[in-house]
């Protein structure tokens, strides 16, 4: 079976093609750019421990972090919901063998921290402090920023 031949589409050339005006250039619309997360520091370690019923707070990777030993004297300082603890030759309260925080009872009720209470500790070595915030904090600094679409 023979048929007739398909002739070829051949598109003319450049140069046979009639010259066109230069289009005027189109700007395409510019997207926003999408919203960076913001870096996690990495000179700071965090941990999630409870109040336990004597006062103390523990967790041996962020007091491990600080290299903190038993013996060591500690200051601490409270503002609401915030406990800050520095190693300080002069402190008044002494870290025990085990690698926990006591936190005296006058600085606890300041706070608003009670016995079961979690809180988020934040370890930066370079400044040998420990900061303990309690969830009531967080929250609070949660909700200041809120997630978009919500």
């Amino acid at each position: 079976m023979t048929g007739p031949l398909i002739t070829p589409v051949i598109p003319p050339s450049a140069a046979a093609r009639p010259a066109r005006a230069p289009a005027a250039a189109r700007t395409l619309p510019l997207t926003v750019p999408p919203v960076r997360q913001p870096a996690l520091r990495r000179d700071v370690v965090y941990g999630l421990a409870r109040v336990d019923r004597s006062g103390r707070v523990a967790d041996r990777t962020v007091t491990g972090a600080l290299g903190w030993r038993g013996g060591d004297r500690l200051t601490l300082t409270a503002s609401a919901g915030v406990v800050v603890i520095r190693r300080d030759p002069a402190g008044l309260v002494t870290l025990p063998p085990r690698p926990c925080i006591p936190i005296p009872a006058a600085l606890r009720h300041r706070c608003g921290l009670l016995p079961g209470d979690p809180v988020l500790l934040t370890a930066v070595p370079a400044e040998d402090t420990l900061t303990a915030y309690s969830l009531a904090v967080v929250d609070q600094a949660l909700r200041a920023h809120p997630v978009p679409g919500t």
